[in-house]
């Protein structure tokens, strides 16, 4: 099973009682009435396509955004015209939070794929929270779990290998899609192998020699930006700097 599907007004207008991402975003822990004060205040919007963008660096502050289908890739703008990638979103995650303290979005946000967004204007979510303090614990949490995210990618990118950061980028995804009801093994890529470059701090060539490496070992298969994932268990050795499992010492590797 792969991530393509197609994306209808009929589901994008699910309100968040209906929604199966619920355990992932805002209304965790929230009670019916209180999901009900929440709907209240969200705008969703029209199907966004691909190079789409959310908002921009500098842009003044004024929304989180939650990804309810599809997916979002934030980044910095370079001078050159580049991007320097700063993290892949997926369905139930909130982006936009680095915007609160100065009230200006510090990064930029561009749709991947055809997707569908829920804007929450903060103004609103922050008089809610006085009222309903589960939901302020929620969104408490999501910033912790933002922190967290991040620095963990300061330590994947500050001492590992570019083989272990690849198979640590495969094996976040897998997880990720896994809490989404999505095969673990068996999931498409959005992003281009640039893209990947980019937020791993690798050349895009290492990336696609990488693929084909670990094609080669038996780890995975890779079609374009179609991966199955054949070999969990050498994946997550070589993400922990363990080397290959023995299949690849059967070919005298």
């Amino acid at each position: 099973m792969t991530q393509d599907k197609v994306i209808s007004f009929s589901s994008i207008k699910i309100d968040c009682k209906s929604c199966n991402l619920t355990t992932l975003c805002l209304p965790l822990g929230l009670e019916s009435a209180e999901i009900g004060r929440l709907e209240e205040i969200i705008k969703r919007s029209r199907p966004l396509h691909r190079g789409d963008q959310l908002f921009h660096a500098e842009q003044g502050f004024h929304s989180l955004y939650v990804i309810k289908t599809g997916s979002v890739k934030t980044f910095l703008p370079e001078p050159d015209g580049g991007e320097q990638v700063l993290g892949f979103h997926l369905p139930g995650e909130v982006i936009g939070m680095d915007g609160i303290e100065s009230e200006r979005y510090h990064c930029s946000a561009k749709v991947l794929e055809t997707s569908a967004v829920c804007e929450v204007p903060f103004d609103r979510l922050e008089a809610l929270t006085h009222d309903i303090p589960s939901l302020q614990h929620q969104l408490y949490r999501l910033m912790s779990k933002e922190i967290g995210q991040e620095t963990d990618m300061l330590a994947l990118l500050g001492s590992k290998s570019a083989e272990e950061r690849l198979a640590a980028f495969v094996l976040g995804l897998s997880e990720r899609f896994k809490r989404r009801g999505f095969s673990a093994t068996d999931f498409h890529l959005s992003m281009s192998r640039h893209d990947i470059g980019s937020y791993l701090g690798l050349a895009v060539e290492t990336i696609s020699r990488l693929f084909s490496r670990f094609q080669e070992e038996g780890l995975l298969k890779v079609e374009r930006k179609h991966l199955q994932l054949t070999n969990l268990a050498g994946l997550q050795a070589m993400a922990k700097g363990c080397g290959l499992e023995p299949r690849r010492q059967k070919h005298g590797g």
